[in-house]
């Protein structure tokens, strides 16, 4: 087989998924499997993390292999990206040669790296992650950009424990106030991957400013035409809310203030109602609640919404380290 990365679901087929999925969840009743012994995988993290360092160190751990974790401009050499560029700043090295350098040392590298929200027409290009894999010779690892393909992975495994067969299942992804603007990442991700997995997705959110980027918003509704299902776009609460299976929580900034954000503050300040509570919770049909984590108290959500039995949030993120595992197994061994 040739060699595979990891960068975005997108590229991988919703049977493929399930069986990282599935193999997660054997790895889930038997931790220490020998799958990476003598294996090394580098780390990078060009933003903070709790809990993707953690789950990704001790998965390489558990599986025999060696973790080296790296913090360009930190604790290594600040990285240029850009071809062609004059080097006359900051960047001390480019990553042609950080990615031949990290592959001639490690067979797996994985990258965290946040977009820098001053023009989403840039950021939406990801090219850091996407020039770190087109120069390494080893298979890479999305660990968040502007998408976060292993929470998504982690999300449906805990969702699929809860639930079942997920086919059909309203799903809604709803928008919170947060005082800061955020990457769209898990919002996309969760879109993307709650569509392919045949769920009945709406998209609550305050205002069209606050819908997600065209692309991700295509294969959504490409996903949803697939199972007979159509992505729905909703501003209304109350609406969205009803009958719901799921209740999936994030904060994101509005795309079309990007590099505005001054401007678009007083926009967002007006919507801290959507926070989950459990008024609109008992709309729902005894939904799960979740949230990729970190969750702000009473701001994202309630405490008796966070506190209750159907919160899933922690057993979404312990799978973390389990779907990790299998897809640091699946592209190490399998490809």
């Amino acid at each position: 087989m040739a060699m595979q990365h990891f960068l975005s679901t997108e590229s991988w087929s919703q049977h493929s998924l399930q069986e990282m999925i599935d193999f997660a969840k054997a790895l889930k009743n038997n931790k220490f499997q020998p799958l990476l012994k003598e294996k090394s995988v580098a780390l990078l993290f060009f933003n903070p993390s709790l809990r993707t360092r953690t789950s990704f160190e001790l998965g390489v751990h558990q599986l025999g292999g060696q973790a080296v974790i790296l913090q360009p401009g930190k604790d290594a050499w600040p990285i240029e990206f850009e071809l062609g560029s004059i080097m006359d700043g900051e960047a001390e090295e480019h990553i042609k040669e950080v990615a031949q350098v990290l592959s001639s040392y490690c067979d797996l590298i994985a990258v965290r790296a946040f977009p820098k929200f001053e023009s989403w027409q840039e950021d939406r290009q990801d090219k850091l992650i996407k020039s770190l894999a087109h120069f390494s010779s080893v298979p890479v690892i999305n660990m968040e950009t502007i998408t976060h393909p292993c929470q998504e992975l982690a999300h449906i495994m805990a969702l699929q424990e809860n639930l079942g067969d997920l086919k059909g299942k309203k799903y809604v992804l709803t928008w919170t106030y947060h005082p800061k603007p955020l990457n769209t990442a898990v919002a996309n991700s969760a879109l993307m991957i709650a569509s392919k997995f045949g769920m009945d997705v709406t998209l609550l959110c305050p205002n069209d400013d606050y819908v997600l980027d065209e692309h991700y918003m295509a294969l959504g509704q490409s996903y949803s035409a697939q199972h007979g299902h159509q992505l729905t776009v909703s501003h209304d609460i109350d609406s969205a809310y009803q009958g719901a299976d799921v209740v999936y929580a994030k904060s994101w900034g509005a795309l079309p203030y990007f590099g505005q954000w001054e401007k678009e503050k007083p926009i967002r300040d007006q919507y801290k109602h959507f926070m989950v509570d459990e008024a609109k919770m008992a709309k729902t049909n005894n939904a799960l609640f979740s949230h990729c984590l970190p969750l702000r108290r009473n701001i994202k959500a309630s405490d008796e919404v966070v506190d209750s039995k159907n919160c899933i949030a922690i057993e979404e993120a312990g799978n973390r380290l389990h779907v990790q595992k299998s897809i640091m197994n699946t592209l190490i061994n399998h490809s």
